[in-house]
């Protein structure tokens, strides 16, 4: 995983090879392609890696939690960016991100992959609402779903749609925004 990780950041989606991951990993193709049958399976495997390492925490803080989380989601999200570009480049297209949905589009098998990591991630960050509103700190009536929704469909749209940068000050402004129909 990590030399996967390593040659898609370095090389992107179109220049990523699994060949080149077996031999920079030390190990036979057939290995790789006995747990991840396409290049794709394996950047979702990546993907799902590189989410995995943004805890998801409830410190009794839900606007710091979802601004700290968020932040990380937008850095990740800004290095999938940059896969495989000169960091002078300046390219604000979604790069990586954008072959991802589409592999997912493509391939069932590849959307289903998407998904699950999707919905296993997502169900973290659920739970953290949950307790938010448990505590008081959201209405009663609050929806975490859509809360997350609001908050992550922006995050995607800023990316996929208008390429506008994934910044700090975007992270706070968003949180804020979102919360305040929502907090008590």
């Amino acid at each position: 995983m990590d030399a996967a990780l390593e040659l898609l950041l370095d090389r992107g989606y179109d220049r990523f090879s699994v060949d080149e991951v077996a031999a920079k990993a030390g190990v036979a193709k057939t290995t790789l392609y006995r747990r991840w049958p396409t290049k794709d399976h394996l950047i979702v495997a990546v993907v799902a890696r590189l989410q995995d390492s943004v805890p998801v925490e409830y410190s009794g803080d839900v606007r710091a939690d979802l601004t700290r989380y968020l932040g990380e989601i937008a850095a990740g999200l800004n290095r999938m960016r940059q896969a495989g570009r000169p960091a002078t480049s300046g390219d604000t297209s979604a790069g990586l991100v954008a072959e991802v949905a589409a592999a997912a589009a493509r391939h069932a098998d590849v959307g289903a992959a998407v998904q699950a990591m999707f919905h296993r991630r997502n169900a973290l960050v659920l739970t953290l609402l949950e307790r938010a509103r448990e505590s008081g700190e959201l209405h009663a009536d609050v929806e975490p779903e859509v809360v997350f929704d609001q908050l992550a469909g922006a995050l995607y749209y800023r990316l996929l749609i208008t390429g506008r940068p994934l910044d700090a000050a975007y992270i706070d402004r968003l949180v804020a925004s979102v919360l305040r129909g929502a907090s008590v």
